[in-house]
């Protein structure tokens, strides 16, 4: 199982666009690429189903949540508070996503790929606010991936875009044998 990890670092108490414009642009992304979608430390007080609703009837992206109710519908929506000492496992080993990759656990798209193709399962952590993630937990990363290769940083939406679909269509080239 594949699921890309959203963590809040924005306002951990109020509501903000941000949180649910990110999660509306990631639930389209996740049900394209096969990816499930876990929220982690977000301030809504609600249950998946009340938060399917309340995201469909704050933004028409992403069909005014239509992706968010199929992931929430097929099982593929997890909402949890941060952990403090370790992820939940039935979500796969967690890999990091930074430009800054440290060198002993970095890994490149290419070699993630090749992980993947082996049914591995992964929690790929994207960091939501200007912050990115929090530095403690890449000390809880099996991995860290630049999915640029470049230590380019990227936007929290541009990355929840680009790093499924990235990996996938090299999961799919090499699946293939193109």
């Amino acid at each position: 199982m594949l699921t890309l990890g959203i963590v809040n670092t924005y306002d951990k108490i109020k509501v903000l666009d941000a949180h649910y414009r990110a999660i509306a642009r990631a639930a389209p992304i996740c049900h394209a690429f096969g990816f499930s979608l876990a929220l982690f430390d977000f301030p809504f007080k609600m249950t998946p189903d009340e938060l399917v609703e309340y995201v469909a009837d704050k933004t028409t992206i992403g069909e005014s949540g239509k992706y968010l109710k199929l992931l929430h519908d097929e099982h593929h929506l997890f909402v949890f508070d941060l952990p403090k000492k370790g992820f939940q496992s039935q979500l796969g080993s967690v890999v990091v996503t930074t430009s800054k990759p440290e060198k002993k656990l970095s890994i490149t798209a290419d070699a993630f790929a090749d992980e993947i193709l082996h049914n591995r399962s992964f929690l790929v952590l994207v960091g939501l606010g200007h912050k990115g993630l929090p530095k403690d937990l890449f000390s809880l990363a099996r991995y860290h991936l630049d999915i640029t290769s470049k230590g380019v940083s990227l936007e929290t939406c541009t990355a929840i875009g680009c790093i499924p679909a990235y990996l996938m269509g090299i999961v799919h080239s090499k699946g293939t044998g193109k």
